[in-house]
């Protein structure tokens, strides 16, 4: 079994951290497991933490006054999300549900706090960080507008494979259809006919409960 501390040693966010840092990192950190459709927060509630995906998948998502249902990202092993929320001290914009059994860490405020006066190297990560999410959020505003469920398909797949938002997803994507249904805002038989056609045309190999995706900056743009 991985220890917390080699958890915390392989998080993206440690690359340019020294030892101490990341040991004192560490004692901040809590483990959480949460199961297949279970909430780890609705939007409105403080959830006081930064959050890491160890293993498992996380939805990002919203419901509009109108009552129409909006995803943001999901969010695969090794991302981490919130980090917006912890920097405005404010409640969450959205909820976060665990599409499968999910494996998280919990990084609590004070050492987040601590890591944001003290680390240039944390502070060079959160900056690349949002920059990537605002990114992927002017995306998702624009993809939700413009482009059919196959498009929609095609960019969630590619965010996943984003080296700073899921860099532990490394070319193999552990999905089901139904978990890329619920990403993209659609029924698993439209996902799963999107998909075949994805395949059909090169972009992706379809395996039994995993997607290996073959042209990613293809995928990223799909629909433009």
């Amino acid at each position: 079994m991985t220890s917390k501390i080699d958890l915390v040693r392989s998080a993206i966010w440690a690359e340019e951290l020294t030892d101490d840092v990341i040991e004192r990192a560490a004692r901040g950190i809590s483990e959480r497991h949460y199961v297949k459709d279970s909430y780890i927060c609705h939007r409105g509630d403080r959830l006081d933490a930064w959050t890491g995906v160890v293993t498992g998948l996380v939805k990002m998502s919203a419901v509009a006054l109108s009552g129409k249902a909006l995803t943001f990202a999901g969010i695969g092993a090794g991302g981490w999300l919130g980090e917006g929320s912890m920097l405005k001290n404010e409640e969450r914009k959205y909820d976060l549900v665990a599409l499968r059994d999910t494996h998280l860490l919990l990084m609590n405020r004070a050492t987040f706090s601590w890591l944001c006066e003290n680390s240039v190297g944390f502070n060079r990560f959160l900056v690349r960080q949002l920059n990537e999410r605002l990114g992927q959020f002017i995306a998702v505003t624009e993809h939700d507008r413009s482009f059919d469920a196959k498009a929609r398909v095609a960019r969630n797949l590619s965010w996943i494979c984003n080296p700073v938002l899921c860099p532990q997803v490394r070319g193999v994507i552990e999905i089901t259809q139904e978990e890329v249904g619920h990403l993209a805002g659609i029924s698993r038989q439209v996902a799963n006919r999107c998909l075949k056609e994805l395949a059909d045309e090169g972009l992706i190999a379809l395996e039994p409960g995993l997607i290996r995706p073959l042209a990613v900056e293809r995928l990223a743009s799909y629909g433009a």
